[in-house]
């Protein structure tokens, strides 16, 4: 049973009301401050976080409730949000969450997720509970990992989540998230697991444990999730294909754009565009974490990068779209020796009834170059669910289906032997002739060919570069 317990309700909650679910361990507990202020924990007399208490936030996003909680829940936005998570190390900590958010929805209205878990009981004596010591939002630690617990259907990159993996990261651990077999991960958790030492422990009846990104028995040894070994690798049973999904598809889309460093520079426009083109309308709403909560826009989002560049540090946010057209992206912006670079992921999920956006590839990559300082393009397919979360078990690797190298790279290359990448191949020319970018098919997402033609393109780059 998850020990997550979030409060959705209709009110923002006052300080009179959080300080009634703070009550909900009597009054032996100890309340600290974490999080740069922004959590609030619940603690035994010797220091030990029992519950972590986020601050509410306010979603005013369609959707997100439902996307990360799943479609039973209750909810719709605007509502607001307050997470309690408890300690594993201690058993009782899990109703103490549970009676926080309860305490919150008994005042406030609205709903309890878990359902069951939302109570207004005290849960007593836990003023001299003890467990196993562990920072903010891990479970367990040792020399070689953080391991985090998650029952949530859906794991997103919350607030809690970025600070473990900033920690996990700073130490020189790796990160194991455990959960059950019935979790699945959003393409923002999806993709933070990929940019670090990381592995998702899956619970499976019949093996112990596996990865859920590829499949190997996994087993405890050394203090940290190891592969079985023996005779060979060992793929879980629960890993193979499963039926359900048939017919769709996922476009995955990796824009890189470098913009001059200029005072008058508004974020976000890449981003727009591709979203415009791809699906007929912007983003819904932005954040730097899951749920995403706040409407898009541009100039908040140009705010906030420029604010942390000052401080010279890198931007990473999470848009949405619209709960009827599934579509999800991850921007990271940073300052560098070139300019302002944006590292766009961006993922749009097509049901069986629903074509894929392939054809407009070549015109939003024209679009790109002309008025978004595109930088390189690479378009995937792939056949996996249209919701754009990623299973506990297998679904097909993406396939190259087209490539754009931006004006500046086929200017600094030169035309002639930019075009020359695919000898079987001729790239379409994009933009104006003084600034000209190159597109290149490289299939039709069923060719895995076109992994090949994409590292000889990658290969005749580089090999250029080299010379120089």
């Amino acid at each position: 049973m998850t020990q997550d317990a979030i409060a959705l309700t209709p009110q923002m909650p006052d300080t009179k009301t959080l300080l009634a679910g703070l009550h909900a361990g009597g009054s032996d507990l100890r309340v600290n401050r974490a999080g740069d202020g922004a959590v609030v924990q619940l603690c035994t007399a010797s220091g030990q976080a029992l519950v972590s208490v986020e601050a509410p936030r306010y979603l005013q996003v369609p959707g997100e409730v439902h996307r990360l909680l799943g479609p039973s829940v209750d909810a719709e936005s605007p509502v607001w949000w307050t997470e309690a998570r408890a300690t594993t190390a201690v058993e009782e900590a899990g109703r103490l969450a549970g009676s926080v958010a309860g305490r919150l929805t008994a005042v406030l209205g609205g709903t309890v997720w878990p359902r069951e878990a939302g109570h207004t009981d005290v849960v007593a004596d836990l003023a001299d509970a003890v467990g196993d010591a562990a920072p903010m939002g891990v479970d367990m630690l040792t020399e070689q990992a953080a391991v985090v617990i998650q029952g949530r259907p859906v794991v997103a990159v919350t607030t809690l989540l970025t600070d473990v993996v900033r920690n996990t990261a700073r130490t020189g651990r790796e990160l194991h998230l455990v959960t059950p077999p019935g979790t699945r991960l959003t393409l923002p958790a999806r993709t933070l697991l990929d940019g670090m030492p990381s592995r998702w422990v899956v619970r499976d009846p019949e093996c112990g444990y596996y990865d859920g990104l590829s499949g190997a028995v996994l087993h405890w040894h050394g203090g940290r999730f190891t592969p079985v070994t023996g005779d060979g690798p060992r793929i879980a049973d629960a890993f193979r294909p499963r039926p359900g999904t048939e017919g769709e598809r996922q476009l995955l889309l990796s824009i890189r754009t470098v913009h001059p460093a200029d005072e008058r520079l508004v974020l976000g426009g890449a981003l727009e565009q591709a979203w415009r083109t791809l699906t007929g309308a912007p983003p819904v709403g932005w954040a730097t974490a899951e749920p995403v909560n706040v409407p898009w826009s541009k100039r908040q989002l140009t705010d906030l990068t420029r604010t942390r560049a000052q401080k010279s540090l890198p931007t990473w946010i999470v848009a949405v779209g619209a709960p009827d057209r599934p579509a999800i992206a991850t921007v990271r912006t940073a300052r560098t020796h070139l300019g302002i670079e944006e590292h766009i992921t961006l993922a749009i999920g097509c049901g069986a009834d629903r074509s894929t956006p392939v054809d407009v590839l070549p015109e939003l990559a024209e679009s790109l170059t002309t008025g978004h300082n595109l930088a390189t393009m690479i378009s995937q397919l792939r056949t996996a669910r249209a919701d754009l979360t990623t299973p506990a078990h297998y679904e097909p690797p993406p396939t190259p289906i087209g490539f754009t190298l931006g004006p500046d790279a086929v200017a600094d290359l030169g035309l002639d032997h930019a075009r020359r990448a695919l000898a079987d191949t001729t790239p379409v020319r994009l933009g104006p002739a003084a600034r000209t970018a190159l597109h290149y098919a490289l299939g039709d997402g069923a060719d895995p060919t076109a992994w090949q033609r994409l590292r000889q393109i990658n290969d005749h780059i580089s090999g250029a570069r080299r010379k120089e």
